[in-house]
C-alpha cells in the first residue's frame, strides 16, 4: 500500500501503521480513511496529503 505525506508538515501516513490514536486501524489504505480525517500532527485535511513515490 502507498504512503500519503502531508504537504504541510511532513507527516507521513503508513498504512501499515494506520493511526490508532485517531480510530484508524493498521492495514487502512489511505483512500479508505473518513473524509473527515484529517493530520494528527497539524491537522490539515485528506486533500493536503500528496502520494509518496518509492
Amino acid at each position: 500500500m502507498d504512503k500519503w505525506e502531508c504537504i504541510i508538515c511532513g507527516y507521513i501516513y503508513d498504512p501499515e501503521v494506520g493511526d490508532p490514536d485517531n480510530d484508524v486501524d493498521p492495514g487502512t489504505a489511505f483512500e479508505s480513511i473518513s473524509d473527515d480525517w484529517v493530520c494528527p500532527e497539524c491537522g490539515a485535511g485528506k486533500e493536503d496529503f500528496e502520494k509518496v513515490e518509492e
